[in-house]
């Protein structure tokens, strides 16, 4: 069994910061890769930042920059640093991670249930 929880979602003035967090736990055996995914009202679910494990990190192109993608190792947790945040950034963002479990030994991806983050004045 593997959990993947998001926190850190909430609602923001634009211009304002926001931190997210997610903890991968549970059946783990090692992370290929975590990263951050949002999903608009109307819209189809887009990566924002991903980071690999060993370290390079991809962003989508509008948002570097602005945003920041790190990582604990150590604890299995994705960050992600918003600044400047703007009305359009408003989604329910998303933590993947693909990982391979003890028992299968098969690299999947899982996903948390997601996080609003609300940009509004």
């Amino acid at each position: 069994q593997v959990q993947v929880v998001e926190s850190g979602g909430g609602l923001v003035q634009p211009g304002e910061s926001l931190r997210l967090s997610c903890v991968a736990s549970g059946n783990i055996g090692g992370i290929n890769a975590m990263g951050w995914y949002r999903q608009a009202p109307g819209k189809q679910r887009s990566v924002v930042a991903r980071i690999t494990n060993d370290g390079a990190t991809y962003y989508a192109d509008s948002l570097e920059g602005r945003f920041t993608i790190s990582r604990d190792a150590a604890k299995n947790m994705v960050f992600l640093q918003m600044n400047s945040l703007q009305t359009e950034d408003t989604a329910v963002y998303y933590c993947n991670a693909n990982l391979w479990t003890v028992d299968l030994r098969v690299s999947r991806n899982f996903w948390g249930e997601g996080t609003q983050v609300t940009v509004s004045s």
